[in-house]
């Protein structure tokens, strides 16, 4: 096991490597644990990370009144349904405190089709995860361990992050 996770350890850092654009992409050298982490789905039904199944999870903080956000949001819904990445599931969590009809309003203006809306427990994940800003995603493994993060907006389009992302699943 310890030889499986240090070669998936080599080859998502290789993999960084080849991101140069993405300045703001942080691979950790060592997995970041997490206890309860529990967002909640549309209807205020808790989801807990360490009960889902995909093989890489992202978790993307993100708010309504955020810019940048709103800039990525459409690259990010592509992501989702980029057929390279079957093994990928990714959950757009509002950190901003919004209700159901504005975050719907949000996704219905920028297309948002292929992604459900999420939102943050009353515990806040926003301290949890530490973040000091939106967005802001978080990659999980299987094993619900945060081994990356992107810290601001990117192009989910990139082809070189596909690659990487294709590499890890």
């Amino acid at each position: 096991m310890r030889i499986l996770i240090l070669f998936s350890f080599l080859i998502t850092n290789a993999f960084a490597n080849e991101l140069t654009d993405l300045k703001n992409l942080v691979v950790h050298k060592i997995p970041k644990i997490y206890d309860n982490v529990i967002f909640l789905d549309s209807t205020d039904e808790e989801i807990n990370i360490q009960n889902l199944e995909s093989q890489l999870i992202i978790l993307n903080f993100w708010a309504t009144w955020c810019e940048p956000c709103k800039e990525e949001m459409p690259s990010l819904n592509r992501l989702q349904a980029n057929p390279k990445l079957k093994n990928l599931k990714i959950y757009p969590i509002n950190i901003g405190k919004e209700n159901l009809n504005k975050v719907k309003s949000f996704f219905a203006e920028l297309g948002i089709d292929n992604l459900e809306p999420y939102f943050d427990n009353p515990s806040t994940l926003a301290k949890t995860f530490s973040l000091r800003g939106v967005p802001t995603t978080i990659f999980l493994n299987s094993n619900g361990e945060e081994f990356a993060r992107i810290i601001g907006s990117i192009n989910f389009d990139d082809e070189n992050f596909i690659n990487w992302l294709q590499n890890l699943s």
